[in-house]
């Protein structure tokens, strides 16, 4: 059989573990050396492939590909880029086909959410159309945790980790001072429409009580009378108030708490803003001292405190993908199936593209208190085997030691160029 060539690129954005998937799809690509002749990376997603910017990750050692599994971000560069329909803007797919053909790429992993799942649909159908078909595999990657049809995924571990730690230590230096100065910590993290990384951080709380007292879900419309009351009750009770909250939290009306006038390129508008907001809600109602963190890039790109569980995960789904193409699947994502058992385990599965795409996965009523502001026994008995393990990333002179890739491009056979 005629060996083919991978493209391989990273979509959105990026977490402490979507390099370990990249380490999964070359190191096992490299030992299909009969199947799949190169392994090509999009420089910034699927903008390389438009541009005709592909790094051939051949070129970089061993050694470097192997340090991929500890080192954060999107080594090869990410994008938030959205191919239109055909019909909208043919000449896109096109130039996909006329770059794939070029350089003889028959297989297609795209690493990312539910963008990127659509894109590898998109190019799966429409490259057989075109006469020259792609199989076309998704990876699953998003802190967010809202993909369907997957148990959880790859990259949401890691945050869940960084924020039940973080949470757990701030909520003890709040503890510590509450009596003389700041009475309440607001700790802001990703969320937009699904409410998993908010209710991570009630992991830090082990009994009746504990820190964070108040945690706010974009599933659950926000009241500004009842916070203030809850803030406050809490304060009476145990002398603080520690709060995570979720970007996207709403009112009831739909109206988000805060966001920007300034939008990305999935026309979502930029979040952010909600803990001073907040902040300000309980100095004007309580004049109480706050202090508020916004954990925003950090804790996605937080390899330091990763999740050996994710990381494991998230190697794993990158070699499946390989190991699907070379068997003829297309157009499927990888998933990870939960065991059945009362010891934590899990196998991989796959799902059709098609039941995937378009569809998000909000946190589940009951994995919220009745109250609203916290999360159930069985919240945590899902979230607790997602954050086990260290997977500490080497070091020297304290700092962590991550991969410096050559990034070395394969020359462009195609003399026209593209605008993206």
């Amino acid at each position: 059989m005629t060996r083919r060539n991978a493209f391989y690129a990273q979509a959105g954005g990026v977490t402490a573990v979507i390099n370990a998937s990249a380490c999964g799809v070359i190191e096992t690509a490299k030992r299909h050396r009969d199947r799949i002749g190169r392994v090509y990376a999009g420089r910034n997603g699927i903008i390389g492939a438009l541009r005709e910017e592909l790094i051939d990750t051949y070129r970089e050692s061993p050694s470097t590909i192997a340090a991929l599994r500890h080192t954060p971000a999107a080594a090869f560069g990410s994008c938030r880029y959205v191919l239109k329909d055909i019909d909208e803007n043919p000449a896109q797919y096109h130039r996909l086909i006329e770059v794939f053909k070029a350089h003889n790429i028959g297989y297609f992993f795209y690493n990312g959410g539910n963008g990127s799942a659509n894109t590898s649909l998109r190019i799966s159908q429409i490259s057989e159309k075109m006469g020259y078909p792609i199989q076309a595999i998704h990876i699953p990657k998003t802190i967010d945790n809202d993909l369907i049809l997957t148990d959880n995924s790859p990259g949401f571990g890691s945050v869940a980790k960084y924020v039940a730690v973080s949470i757990e230590e701030a909520s003890r230096d709040l503890a510590a001072m509450c009596e003389t100065s700041t009475k309440v910590f607001i700790l802001e993290v990703m969320g937009r429409n699904a409410g998993w990384i908010a209710a991570a951080g009630g992991l830090a709380a082990r009994q009746q009580g504990d820190p964070p007292q108040i945690i706010l879900f974009p599933e659950i419309p926000f009241d500004r009378d009842h916070f203030i009351d809850h803030v406050r009750r809490n304060v009476l009770k145990h002398g603080f108030c520690s709060i995570v909250a979720a970007e996207g939290i709403h009112y009831r009306n739909g109206t988000p708490l805060t966001s920007s006038l300034q939008t990305d390129d999935l026309s979502h508008r930029q979040l952010g803003g909600v803990a001073p907001t907040l902040a300000s809600m309980i100095k004007h109602s309580l004049e109480y001292r706050y202090h508020w963190a916004v954990a925003d890039y950090l804790q996605r790109s937080a390899r330091h405190i990763a999740s050996a569980t994710d990381v494991e995960q998230s190697y794993a789904v990158g070699a499946a993908a390989v190991e699907y193409a070379i068997d003829g699947e297309n157009a499927v994502m990888v998933t990870i199936e939960r065991g059945k058992g009362k010891r934590y385990s899990w196998t991989l599965g796959k799902a059709p593209l098609g039941k995937v795409t378009n569809v998000e996965k909000p946190l589940p009523r009951h994995f919220i208190s009745g109250d609203g502001y916290g999360i159930t026994d069985s919240a945590r008995e899902y979230l607790l085997p997602l954050i086990q393990g260290e997977d500490y990333p080497p070091y020297n002179n304290g700092i962590p030691v991550y991969a410096r890739l050559k990034l070395q491009q394969v020359p462009k056979k195609i003399v026209a160029g593209f605008e993206t």
